[in-house]
């Protein structure tokens, strides 16, 4: 029996983990696997399902505002298993008839019966993995389509109707140069998406690309930063708000699931390797895929890590988070909220403001774009002033 709605439940966002790839990415660092076992995929979409239905009564103070299908390659799991999670999920939670629901895509399997299927069952946000228009690149880092199979993927789901379109792309790439990446945004930029994330190329240990680091021609620091700022420029020009550091939005549109995680929201995953913020404490599943779904058949331990989040460490999330974003940080929430003084922080951030890396407006500080090119650096600096004030004040 659906669970009745109340006005007065707390918000709260459900990631829900597709592990699956037709192939896996040279830089992918994810939990997923390339797999094209059906039955193994219905074993996971049954771990999967029964998680919910038995998690959902735990949260009868809570009402679903988002749900995020990531990946691996969610549209890769086929819309009869995505259809089914999310009647689980209507069926075990308190579902807003407003909710952003979003599922992730790579443009070969964006296929007409996926995006009707998916549309008719209430899915209403679309977010395509495209990453360059430079098809020579996209083979390079082993993604499973060209450019032109994009283009075409946009063009069906406008047809489907779908009207919050997002767009992931990549910058920082093998070979790259700054006017080839301008070229991309421009390109991107006429298939006029409601919202674009651009992601800075990490190229993290144990991947494929890692091995070859060295010798693939990736851009040095001053180039990526270059194109970092040119990106900014660009999207501001053409009307795409940044709300964060590597997303930007037409104007109300910006991901409201994403934005739980950079804003303090709780929110509850499922599957291998998925994160939970909820109820005060922070939690991670096995990254272990048949790990995952013996332990639920079994009611096994699925739990990798758990621990209840102190004040002190919500306070230092506080500066790492909501400076990410450009709505910033005030002096009011902060006190208000963590009984911490600010007056060590605006000192620092006086500093880089005189530097043109801070900005104060309406009471907030945030970041200026060349500040988010060195956030982590001034983000350091604060943390290490939050914890003298609070190593000051346990001595009073």
């Amino acid at each position: 029996m659906p669970i009745l709605p109340r006005t007065d439940k707390t918000p709260l966002g459900l990631y829900i983990h597709i592990p699956f790839c037709k192939s896996k990415c040279q830089y992918c660092d994810f939990y997923s696997l390339s797999c094209d076992n059906g039955r193994l995929m219905d074993q996971y979409l049954k771990a999967l399902c029964t998680h919910i239905k038995e998690t959902g009564p735990l949260a009868p103070a809570y009402r679903v505002d988002t749900v995020y299908f990531g990946g691996g390659t969610p549209s890769y799991f086929g819309p009869d298993r995505l259809a089914a999670v999310l009647t689980a999920i209507r069926q075990s939670f308190d579902v807003s008839p407003q909710a952003e629901i979003t599922f992730e895509a790579n443009p070969d399997s964006v296929t007409r019966r996926l995006l009707r299927r998916l549309k008719s069952e209430g899915f209403n946000r679309v977010s395509l993995g495209i990453q360059t228009d430079d098809d020579a690149l996209l083979q390079q880092l082993g993604r499973p389509h060209t450019y032109e199979e994009a283009v075409k993927a946009v063009q069906r789901i406008r047809r489907a109707r779908y009207r919050n379109l997002s767009i992931d792309l990549m910058f920082g790439l093998p070979g790259q140069t700054l006017q080839a990446w301008q070229n991309t945004l421009a390109h991107v930029l006429r298939l006029q998406p409601e919202h674009i994330s651009c992601y800075g190329l990490k190229v993290e240990r144990g991947t494929p690309l890692y091995q070859i680091k060295d010798v693939c021609g990736l851009p040095d620091d001053e180039l990526q930063a270059d194109m970092y700022l040119a990106m900014v420029e660009m999207l501001k020009g053409k009307g795409y708000r940044q709300y964060e550091i590597s997303n930007f939005a037409k104007k109300g549109m910006a991901s409201k699931h994403n934005l739980k995680y950079w804003q303090g929201g709780e929110y509850l995953g499922f599957g291998p390797d998925a994160s939970s913020d909820f109820a005060g404490k922070r939690f991670t599943m096995i990254r272990d895929l048949q790990g995952y779904i013996d332990g639920i058949r079994t009611h096994g331990p699925v739990i990798a890590e758990m621990q209840e989040v102190p004040q002190q460490e919500r306070a230092g999330e506080y500066l790492m988070t909501r400076l990410r974003t450009t709505h910033g940080i005030s002096r009011e929430e902060y006190e208000k909220q963590y009984l911490l003084p600010f007056d060590p922080l605006e000192e620092i951030l006086e500093v880089n403001r005189r530097h043109y890396y801070a900005i104060l407006s309406d009471g907030r500080w945030r970041l200026s774009p060349e500040g988010m090119l060195i956030s982590n650096t001034i983000i350091t600096d604060l943390l290490l002033a939050q914890e003298r004030s609070i190593s000051l004040g346990k001595k009073y």
